[in-house]
């Protein structure tokens, strides 16, 4: 399975793995899974962080040493997936995870997500 962390369980995996079910947790040890991370998570880090609303390490090197650990890799964001946003319903007005979402479906990913808005579009969810 392909997995798409969305930035909480991005978080919950490196800080807290306590936070995540027992599913998610399973398929992130599940080795034959793929981890993908997506850069918009990093800019909603970013973003959040500048603002106060999280209170994170800002040092790139401290993600990189996490995605290491999980085996995951960066999944950038590409013109064919902002371009699948104009074919999503305004369910979540969230760009962040509406992006994600877009990822997910071009790329054919699971996003790893307790988000129950995401879970409404047209995407596999686990949780």
């Amino acid at each position: 399975m392909k997995l798409l962390l969305d930035t909480p369980a991005f978080l919950f995996a490196i800080g807290d793995p306590t936070q995540l079910s027992d599913a998610a947790r399973r398929s992130l040890l599940k080795t034959s899974n793929q981890r993908f991370v997506s850069v918009v998570s990093f800019w909603e880090i970013a973003i959040k962080t500048q603002i106060g609303r999280l209170d994170l390490p800002t040092d790139v090197g401290f993600y990189e040493e996490h995605l290491r650990r999980l085996s995951a890799v960066v999944l950038p964001v590409e013109a064919r997936h902002t371009f699948e946003l104009l074919r999503l319903p305004m369910i979540h007005k969230d760009p962040f995870d509406r992006l994600l979402v877009a990822q997910a479906r071009v790329d054919g990913l699971t996003v790893l997500s307790r988000d129950e808005f995401i879970a409404q579009y047209e995407v596999r969810v686990l949780w």
